[in-house]
């Protein structure tokens, strides 16, 4: 897919005509971002964006995240854990402590 983002006005204008007049090659609308089709026509309306506002319009390519290939099963493990805490309003930081789970420190210097 592509991410389109704008950082201004006039952008953001552009970008909502675009979502009314070619709906089907927005996959889905953020207000001031969209993730476009990675289709060809959807990589021409992104470029005509970028070149009506080459200063305030950013594309870059995504690609959907696979959990099982690119995330620990650490990490799978407390993400079910924490879900089922049994105190809800309880922060990941304290769930973590003392327990098998990776601290936020340890899963934010591990780069994906």
């Amino acid at each position: 897919m592509l991410l389109l983002v704008t950082y201004s006005r006039s952008a953001r204008q552009s970008l909502r005509n675009v979502r009314r007049s070619h709906e089907d090659v927005i996959v889905r609308w953020f207000g001031r971002a969209a993730l476009f089709d990675s289709t060809e026509f959807g990589a021409f309306q992104c470029l005509r964006l970028r070149s009506k506002h080459p200063e305030t319009v950013q594309i870059e390519r995504t690609e959907p995240l696979n959990e099982s290939t690119v995330v620990s099963s650490a990490v799978r493990r407390a993400v079910t854990a924490y879900g089922n805490r049994a105190h809800p309003a309880t922060p990941y930081r304290a769930f973590a402590t003392g327990t098998e789970h990776p601290s936020v420190e340890e899963m934010a210097n591990q780069p994906l």
